[in-house]
């Protein structure tokens, strides 16, 4: 019997390898703009960050977020991280 792989991938705050379904991406599409993915389908440049403010605060701080995507990350897409990851996201 073949056991299924689960896909991985790294967060943008603490670099530590997590399940891809435990955190939430963040992508940049073809307009440059940048949004918070919760499907994990949009197409487009993909960044990883776990459901934890200190890795969110860690990935700010450094400006990892910003180099993994390649563009400079607004304010507000900080901001709705934060709401998601508080769990009080009003766009759900």
């Amino acid at each position: 019997m073949k056991v299924k792989k689960i896909p991985e991938r790294m967060c943008t705050g603490c670099s530590v390898m997590k399940p891809k379904k435990e955190l939430i991406r963040i992508v940049k599409g073809k307009d440059e703009d940048i949004s918070v993915d919760l499907t994990g389908k949009k197409p487009g440049r993909g960044a990883y960050i776990c459901r934890d403010l200190k890795c969110l605060e860690q990935a700010f701080k450094t400006k990892r977020l910003e180099r993994n995507l390649g563009l400079k990350v607004n304010e507000d897409v900080y901001n709705r991280l934060k709401n998601e990851i508080l769990g009080d996201n009003p766009e759900a």
